[in-house]
């Protein structure tokens, strides 16, 4: 009885297919809690598609996944001095972020990330005159460029790539690779054609992982059912049936990622009407939950336990049995689960 992430291995690996497809020299990305599939099972699926580069969040993740990829390993957050030290072997490649931070790691292979429209972290034009002498002490493996994903100012991302790669040539910088993310297949496209001696890498995650969302579902397994009338007090907190119905346990809980949720960028009249509507609801104790029966988001019960939701299912519908999986709209990127099934 449990949470499980049911895969349709085989959709699924068509969609990885399609994406490698569109973006040659891909780089995937395998970070936090591995897109929800785990970073031991994405780095079986990128050494099966033959990958020569994984991209992780940290050192930390790099320690973790060296054993089971047996290539490179870019390490996407940059380096710092004063950072704890994390053995690590040669094939692992660190972003840098600051020309001291170039300086700091003499030897290494390095990969120079220039500060983009994200406005995150990167060296600027004015750091480029420095980099000259900073990039003869370590192994430059290329510049990188983190763009944003949505583009409101109507600017262009291509213009983006250009404008760093015009400030790079005039500093007579090594052009020979640079790492893009969030860049259409057609983008990437246009910048190959226009600079056919640079080697363009799109480092590429939610969309490789999860760009087909019918390939991939989470289902909770029904622990318990128990009939309640209205009026009947329950749980934790005893609080009285709002009807007659079901209460169902679910696997499922709060170590699970159930009932957490990132906060979300709204755009539109009517999600931010329901971003509302949903908060009002919860001042008065009623929280939708993730799980699905008969066709229905169900509410939870009581906040979720641990390990566990509890559901309330009122008898206007047909009752859960023992061992029923209902399945939980959850985002994978805060989700674990207890099984992986590939179907």
């Amino acid at each position: 009885m449990a949470l499980s992430l049911y895969v349709d291995t085989t959709r699924w690996r068509a969609h990885q297919k399609s994406v490698i497809d569109q973006f040659p020299g891909l780089v995937p990305v395998c970070k936090g809690n591995g897109y929800g599939f785990g970073h031991e099972r994405l780095a079986e699926e990128v050494t099966r598609f033959g990958a020569d580069m994984l991209a992780v969040g940290t050192t930390y993740e790099a320690a973790r996944i060296k054993d089971w990829f047996g290539g490179d390993l870019l390490v996407l957050t940059p380096f710092r001095r004063g950072e704890e030290p994390v053995p690590l072997p040669d094939r692992v490649i660190r972003s840098v972020s600051s020309v001291d931070g170039v300086h700091a790691l003499v030897g290494a292979r390095v990969v120079i990330e220039c500060m983009s429209s994200m406005r995150r972290h990167g060296v600027s034009e004015h750091d480029l005159h420095q980099l000259h002498s900073a990039i003869e002490d370590v192994r430059l493996e290329g510049f990188a460029l983190h763009l944003p994903l949505d583009r409101t100012d109507g600017s262009d991302a291509v213009e983006e790539v250009i404008g760093w790669m015009d400030r790079l040539r005039t500093a007579r910088l090594p052009l020979h690779t640079m790492f893009v993310s969030h860049l259409r297949a057609d983008e990437l496209a246009r910048l190959q054609q226009q600079f056919p001696q640079t080697r363009f890498r799109a480092r590429i995650g939610t969309r490789l992982w999860l760009g087909d969302h019918e390939a991939t579902e989470y289902r909770g397994a029904v622990l318990d059912v128990t009939r309640v009338a209205r009026g009947e007090r329950f749980g934790y907190r005893q609080q009285k049936a709002a009807s007659d119905g079901w209460l169902v346990v679910v696997a499922g809980g709060t170590s699970h990622g159930v009932g957490l949720e990132a906060p979300k960028a709204l755009h539109g009249v009517m999600p931010r009407a329901k971003g509302v509507a949903r908060a009002g609801l919860a001042t008065v104790n009623r929280n939708l939950s993730p799980f699905v029966w008969a066709g229905k988001q169900r509410w939870f019960a009581e906040p979720p336990h641990m390990q566990v939701s509890i559901l309330f299912v009122p008898a206007d519908s047909h009752e859960p049995k023992v061992g029923d999986e209902l399945v939980a709209h959850l985002r994978h990127t805060t989700t674990q689960f207890d099984r992986l099934v590939d179907r």
